[in-house]
């Protein structure tokens, strides 16, 4: 049998239309230890995330990682997770509603919009399927991470291919790499940050907190840390910022390997010991706020500048389904729109 997937309809029998696929990197179904182990399992074993060799990191994933991560994970989750579910998926579904709205008004039903989930579901391939049963011939990709990044936008670039490249049929492809330092984006962040001091005063110091990597990533050519780097400067550069009034870190680093630096509790620890009494903090790397951002950022690196003699944190939000975030998606989709 040919490893071709057949039509399941005839192309030349359909009017054109355009898939728009958003993408995040991924949730578990629920809270629990068990969907946790199913998700991590997915996750922690795509050589895109872990460059161990996969014998060595075999034996470390399932021998350890699997037997004891979940169930912390899963406390963590339980602490988020909402009555509509988890806060990442809520949010993509209400970024999605967003985009459609906007597009159906332009452009009727020539432009069909779904999500997916890189790891977990719903899945890529899931989405894509779909893509292909209702005649789109011209998909469009926007993973929804603004820094490119090898695990996150590089996997799935992956996801998509490794499903596609099965069909005898290819459609025009448009795959979004990242947005860093797209207008509407930078505006949106800005914006996002002067609310907040509006509301709250300008604090001491306003921390650009990114989520981490590995440092022998961006040593083997990964982006990452340099389109963060640029973010953060165009971000600054429209507040009208001087260099002592932010900080940029990176968070959430896991295992004994050295990331990217600084780091952001430790340089929590320090603005406090170095007198520093009120800071903000806000993650750009994120589109839509998850366990990151309202577990690690919310609670735990709080905790950590108020344990060290700090007064008064807070956390900006993502940017989540914010009109200006819609609007500079929207921006990037547009163009390629058949």
């Amino acid at each position: 049998m040919s490893r071709f997937a057949g039509q399941s309809k005839k192309i030349h029998d359909c009017t054109a239309k355009t898939g728009v696929l958003l993408t995040n990197l991924g949730t578990p179904d629920s809270p629990t230890a068990g969907a946790l182990r199913r998700y991590l399992r997915e996750f922690l074993s795509d050589p895109r995330v872990v460059e161990i060799p996969r014998l060595i990191w075999w034996f470390i994933l399932h021998g350890i990682i699997l037997r004891v991560r979940p169930k912390k994970s899963a406390k963590l989750y339980k602490s988020i997770w909402t009555e509509q579910g988890s806060p990442l998926m809520v949010i993509s579904q209400q970024q999605k509603c967003k985009v459609e709205k906007i597009l159906t008004e332009k452009y009727g039903d020539k432009v069909l919009v779904d999500v997916a989930m890189r790891y977990g579901s719903p899945a890529i391939a899931t989405a894509l399927d779909n893509f292909q049963a209702q005649g789109v011939d011209n998909i469009i990709v926007l993973p929804l991470y603004p820094q490119y990044a090898g695990p996150t936008t590089g996997a799935t670039f992956d996801a998509v291919f490794n499903k596609i490249k099965t069909w005898r049929w290819i459609p025009s492809i448009h795959f979004q790499s990242g947005y860093h330092d797209h207008p509407l984006y930078i505006a949106a962040l800005a914006d996002s940050i002067n609310e907040h001091i509006q509301v709250n005063g300008k604090p001491d110091k306003l921390v650009f907190s990114y989520h981490g990597m590995p440092k022998y990533f961006l040593e083997q050519g990964d982006p990452y840390y340099c389109f963060s780097h640029k973010t953060t400067r165009l971000v600054v550069e429209a507040l009208g910022f001087t260099k002592d009034d932010y900080v940029m870190t990176f968070q959430s680093r896991f295992g004994k390997a050295e990331w990217l630096k600084p780091y952001t509790d430790e340089t929590l620890t320090t603005l406090a010991l170095d007198g520093h009494k009120h800071v903000a903090i806000i993650s750009p790397a994120f589109s839509a706020d998850c366990l990151e951002t309202l577990e690690e950022l919310v609670h735990e690196n709080k905790d950590i500048f108020l344990g060290a003699g700090g007064e008064q944190y807070h956390y900006i939000p993502a940017l989540n389904d914010n009109d200006q975030h819609i609007a500079a998606m929207i921006d990037l989709i547009e163009p390629h729109i058949s």
